[in-house]
């Protein structure tokens, strides 16, 4: 059906009644003027006076040419007027009158011959303002023009958002013919775009008069069903003489390579965003599974709604060889997981408990090749490939993942495992561009898992090699209880070289020992490793504090090492404790019922400085008395005095007294903090009465 078809259809539909009137009359002031056969005036319409000038009082019953003609051109007049009145012709044209303030205007007539029903004969003269009818020619032909010629799309729609022109750039933007537009709606020929929004804003415009500018779109037309667009669109409404809406114009201009263009600038910024904060965040920590974490917890969800960190196990384990083999399946262990929202993609996942990776999956092909594996629009038998069972593939679909890609973990010439990325509610699929910005962290990230991953080989060695060297439960000791503990550092690069010992001698004494190497690592293991055993032999020699420390003293020398050291021997039967110090920080003396205080002892030099004397101090230790021995990592930070630190450590004591064991871990929980650069030795002994029936044995 043909625009004009359609058009005299909606005119039959439309209900019986007067319409709104148009405002072209209005503005042209169209006159009418009705003369009889003489040539007098006998009708003047309200019009006619904004034309001629004259009231309809002063015009009815005049000759029209005496009134409106200037001399020399009356012959002319009658002449015309003859003719019309004789031959019923019709005379259009342009003819200078004059007004009544004496000026001569140029005015546009219609004349016609009218009968009415007695048979006499009259002439009707239609008249309008020749510049002003020249005025609206002229700006409806610039307006057509510019509509017709205009670069971009413009088109007009009625109340009912029916379109009632579409200009021929609009044509080649949707694809349509203009013909085919005419008295459809927008949703009927465009249901590539979101219609739905568009006319909700055509609506509000219509509604509110407030217009709508460069509102993007996106989306597809008949003129490129295959390609997406992106078009600035602006919508206002139109109004007519005296406000009468006659609809709302829209223009549309193509704006794709800008939006583009935008969005890859856009990409661009984020990707250096990107790659700046992971180079802040991953790798800040000497823990594989934590800069597995920081990596995925980089890329949700500006790269992907899903990450994932995909360890070979033999690779933490240090077993992986150069060599990848051609066949079988691979194990994983998953170090770390992100989600953009809650998916059931995640049930089930554990991290750190080894995964087995048949040879067709995804991931094993990305760790041996080495290469990225990129499935920008994922089919069904993509998703098949990509978790660990085909049968969590329908999983994967419910959950709308169209888009994957993984890439390997490299240092050096060493795949350490793979970088997983999914795309499910984020619409764009993977392309080269996230190839190489997820490349570009792996890469970074992978550096930070293999550091730590050998740093945690080294501590844990040097972890086992120290605990090793600390004594077991003691036996049963007369008269003293005591309670101990190590905690290694959680944040330094490597353990340390702190100790302690219970070590019982002869007449029911104990000696009480603690230490710290200076320095970290398996050298420090194996430096207090040797004091220990030193210290249990000149312990059996029964000598005094002092002279224990000489001896080691000397052999830390030798060791080329330096060390603090408090050693104390307690004696049950007269209740006094016997100490020494080599440079270490005081012990804290708890008596019972009193405040805790720290011993005031000579403190000494390190052990492996040499040349400098030790003392040994006794005091009473009486039955519920407590000495609290420990290591600086107990107290000591970065950011506060160790007068504050020592006073904190007596605050903390002096609260309601606990068991032993519970003590040890209380004065951990509220002193240590979690990133402490420094390991802690602990040891608290309490004087218990002689009961020959529980002591002796």
């Amino acid at each position: 059906m043909g625009a004009d078809e359609r058009r005299e259809d909606e005119d039959r539909d439309r209900p019986a009644g007067p319409s709104p009137p148009g405002g072209l009359l209005d503005l042209l002031s169209v006159a009418a003027v009705v003369l009889d056969a003489r040539g007098r005036c006998v009708f003047w319409s309200p019009q006619a006076e904004d034309v001629f000038g004259y009231t309809a009082e002063e015009a009815l019953g005049q000759y029209a040419a005496r009134l409106l003609i200037n001399e020399e051109h009356r012959d002319l007049v009658i002449k015309l007027f003859v003719e019309v009145m004789d031959t019923g012709a019709s005379w259009a044209g342009a003819f200078p009158i004059r007004h009544k303030d004496g000026t001569t205007r140029l005015v546009e007539f219609r004349n016609m011959r009218l009968l009415d029903d007695h048979g006499d004969v009259y002439a009707l003269g239609i008249a309008a303002n020749h510049s002003t009818l020249r005025r609206v020619e002229t700006d409806l032909a610039l307006s057509e023009r510019l509509v017709s010629q205009a670069p971009i799309g413009i088109a007009l729609l009625d109340t009912d958002l029916r379109y009632l022109l579409v200009n021929p750039a609009l044509e080649r933007i949707d694809g349509i013919p203009a013909a085919d537009h005419i008295g459809r709606c927008p949703h009927e020929l465009l249901p590539f775009l979101d219609m739905e929004a568009i006319e909700s804003v055509l609506r509000e415009v219509l509604l509110t008069g407030i217009p709508v500018i460069d509102q993007y779109t996106v989306g597809r037309t008949p003129a490129d069903p295959d390609n997406d667009h992106a078009w600035s669109v602006s919508y206002y409404r139109l109004e007519g003489t005296g406000g009468r809406v006659i609809g709302v114009a829209l223009s549309v201009v193509d704006v794709s390579e800008r939006h583009w263009a935008t969005i890859r600038a856009d990409r661009a910024r984020r990707r250096l965003t990107m790659i700046a904060e992971a180079s802040a965040r991953v790798g800040t920590k000497l823990e594989v599974e934590q800069t597995s974490q920081q990596l995925v917890e980089v890329a949700v969800p500006d790269l992907a709604d899903l990450a994932a960190v995909e360890v070979l196990d033999a690779v933490l384990a240090f077993r992986r060889t150069t060599g990848s083999p051609e066949e079988g399946p691979e194990l994983f262990r998953t170090l770390a997981v992100a989600t953009a929202y809650s998916t059931q993609i995640t049930t089930g996942v554990q991290v750190g408990v080894p995964v087995s990776y048949g040879e067709d999956r995804l991931i094993t092909q990305c760790v041996r090749t080495g290469q990225p594996v990129l499935v920008a629009r994922a089919t069904g038998r993509d998703l098949q490939r990509i978790p660990r069972h085909p049968d969590a593939a329908a999983t994967f679909a419910l959950a709308g993942v169209h888009s994957y890609l993984a890439v390997p973990l490299i240092a050096g010439s060493e795949v350490l495992g793979a970088f997983e990325l999914l795309r499910a509610r984020n619409p764009l699929p993977f392309d080269e561009d996230d190839v190489i910005l997820a490349g570009e962290l792996a890469a970074r990230a992978a550096v930070a898992i293999d550091n730590a991953r050998w740093h945690q080989s080294v501590r844990n060695a040097a972890e086992t090699l120290q605990r090793s060297l600390l004594p077991g439960r003691p036996p049963r000791l007369t008269g003293l209880d005591v309670a101990s503990h190590y905690q290694p550092a959680q944040a330094s690069a490597e353990v340390g070289g702190d100790w302690y010992d219970v070590i019982p001698l002869a007449d029911d004494k104990t000696a009480l020992v603690i230490g710290d190497v200076m320095g970290n690592g398996i050298d420090a293991a194996a430096t207090m490793g040797q004091l220990r055993t030193a210290t249990g032999a000149f312990a059996d020699l029964d000598l005094a504090p002092d002279e224990v420390l000489q001896h080691l003293d000397k052999i830390t020398r030798g060791l080329e090492q330096y060390a603090t050291c408090i050693y104390a021997v307690y004696h049950p039967h007269r209740r006094q404790c016997r100490i020494a110090n080599a440079g270490h920080l005081p012990p804290v003396l708890v008596r019972h019922g009193r405040p805790p205080e720290l011993l005031e002892l000579p403190t000494g030099a390190p052990l492996g400085v040499g040349g400098v004397p030790f003392h040994t101090t006794a005091f009473d230790l009486n039955p519920g008395d407590r000495l609290v021995l420990y290591t600086d990592g107990l107290v000591e930070t970065r950011h506060h005095a160790i007068d504050e630190r020592l006073d904190a450590l007596l605050r903390t004591l002096d609260e309601p007294r606990r068991p032993l064991d519970e003590t040890c871990r209380w004065l951990l929980q509220s002193l240590r903090h979690p990133d402490d650069h420094d390991d802690v030795a602990l040891l608290i002994a309490e004087a218990r009465p002689m009961l020959p029936e529980r002591d002796v044995e």
